[in-house]
């Protein structure tokens, strides 16, 4: 297997692509070049620290370890989906959804993948556990985003026509279907775009990193499809998950619709 390791010259080589993109930004003032900057240095500061800690972690390999990184990822995830709501519920509701669906998406998907086509020795290896959940949430991450936002922000928009329909003796299924299932397709979207791009218009990171490392193509091609369908189906369970859930804290049992449960400066 041909591997080449590269050098700390190498990536500072590699900076000085961030650094132009941090001049050019300085030429057409887009003031975009001090968030440059420290996005890189964050980069380094947690990729460095993500490495030594996944070494000292398969090294031990243990179950207990290898569920505690998994959690803070998991609850990590969760708080980048409250971060990128525009509009939110209140209280824990946006964090307590995303995190909760996350969970559940990624434990289904990353266990059922170990224990069925991987199979390591142990099962729970994090060598295996932890890559693979970190590809789940990332892409389950963004389509809970994507679909939370638009739940609410279709159910703000349109709420004259929601109550309208309820008015008119529909159920609030009947009232909430559609946006409900608006902000499904929206949230599936990055992932069916990804599928019908991948090999065709992109060569995915994962495949990349294999063959960059000496990995046959057709074995990394395999990998990557495994991946691919892995993510589909994590990001399916976790977005249908949160969307259904927001869409029940949207209402009531008296079929009332309860934009009265988002943050007040955000409703209007």
């Amino acid at each position: 297997m041909n591997f080449i390791s590269l050098t700390y010259t190498d990536l500072a080589i590699a900076s000085l692509l961030v650094i132009g993109n941090a001049v050019l930004s300085l030429i057409l003032r887009l003031n975009l070049e001090k968030q440059f900057l420290i996005a890189a240095a964050r980069t380094v500061i947690q990729l460095t620290l993500v490495g030594l800690v996944l070494k000292t972690l398969f090294e031990l390999v243990s179950l207990w370890l290898t569920a505690f990184v998994a959690l803070l990822m998991i609850l990590f995830a969760g708080y980048e989906v409250l971060a990128r709501q525009k509009q939110r519920f209140s209280g824990f509701w946006t964090y307590g959804l995303g995190t909760s669906s996350m969970l559940a998406s990624g434990m289904i998907v990353t266990i059922f993948a170990l224990t069925t086509q991987l199979k390591p020795d142990p099962w729970f290896d994090p060598r295996y556990a932890i890559p693979l959940l970190g590809m789940i949430l990332g892409n389950t991450m963004t389509g809970i985003s994507l679909g939370l936002n638009t739940l609410i922000g279709n159910a703000v928009r349109e709420k004259v026509a929601i109550e309208a329909s309820l008015a008119l003796g529909h159920d609030i299924h009947k009232a909430f279907g559609d946006i409900v299932r608006d902000a499904v397709r929206t949230g599936l979207i990055p992932i069916i775009n990804a599928m019908s791009a991948a090999g065709v218009v992109s060569l995915p990171g994962m495949m990349t990193g294999q063959i960059l490392g000496g990995v046959p193509p057709v074995e990394a091609v395999k990998y990557q499809i495994l991946i691919m369908f892995l993510i589909a189906g994590g990001t399916a369970i976790g977005l249908i998950s949160a969307v259904y859930s927001g869409a029940w804290r949207l209402t009531d049992k008296r079929h009332r619709l309860r934009l009265d449960r988002l943050n007040a400066a955000q409703e209007q």
